[in-house]
């Protein structure tokens, strides 16, 4: 019990201790952004389940492959905060509230936004290039795949989990995620499994551009100085950093 305790420490020990103060100083005022998001997927779902709403909503945020790419450009900042229609809003809800909450006081709202929208569009440029290849390949999809109308958080949900587990060392949490996304293609081929992976793939390019260039900057410092990188922070908290990284 005594190694289960500590394995949960030195695993989500740092990301803990990253959101709880300002959950504590500033509870819900600490985000701001993740409650907007909240608020608008539900004001979304709301008025596309109205007779009026319904191609409202598809015109301004439904994304598909076999659209122009500006029309699909100006549409993927909405289509995040539109809920699947075959799916319960509560889960869309429940996903944007923690993890969004999660990683806006970890990173800011501006890299949070950034990460949830690399990761959304990496999924959008996946879709494209499937139906490119045809369902023959492994990365291929199906012509009628061209069709489907994606939409929903979930794939900016699963780029910034393994995002945070990166940066706060939550390596088996990360893992798991990549996993468990591994599974659903496997169980359930579809166009949003593959997508999850293709968002988790963009966001794994994110953390070793990152990463690259910690270690660049800590060399060049190290030159400047004369002392190894070693001595230099790196810019990912360690478990005994116990503050936010905004």
């Amino acid at each position: 019990m005594n190694r289960i305790a500590r394995w949960a420490r030195t695993e989500w020990g740092p990301l803990y201790a990253a959101v709880r103060e300002p959950l504590v100083r500033r509870r819900w005022r600490a985000v701001p952004l993740t409650l907007g998001a909240v608020c608008l997927t539900a004001a979304i779902q709301v008025v596309q389940n109205q007779s009026w709403g319904y191609q409202l909503v598809q015109n301004m945020g439904a994304v598909r492959a076999d659209d122009p790419w500006w029309l699909a450009l100006l549409r993927t900042p909405l289509s995040l905060y539109v809920p699947a229609l075959d799916l319960p809003v509560w889960g869309a809800l429940a996903q944007i509230l923690v993890v969004f909450g999660i990683a806006e006081i970890c990173l800011g709202r501006g890299r949070t936004l950034a990460v949830a929208y690399a990761a959304t569009l990496a999924g959008t440029l996946y879709a494209r290039v499937g139906v490119a290849l045809g369902p023959g390949g492994l990365l291929g999809l199906p012509a009628e795949d061209a069709q489907v109308v994606d939409t929903g958080p979930s794939a900016a949900v699963v780029g910034l989990a393994v995002f945070l587990g990166w940066r706060h060392r939550a390596y088996a949490t990360a893992g798991a995620v990549i996993l468990a996304m591994v599974i659903e293609v496997l169980v359930k081929e579809n166009l949003a499994g593959k997508e999850h992976l293709a968002a988790i793939a963009g966001v794994v390019v994110l953390c070793g551009v990152a990463e690259a260039r910690q270690r660049w900057s800590a060399a060049r410092v190290s030159s400047a100085s004369g002392l190894p990188p070693s001595q230099f922070p790196s810019a990912r908290p360690g478990p005994a950093q116990r503050r936010s990284c905004r």
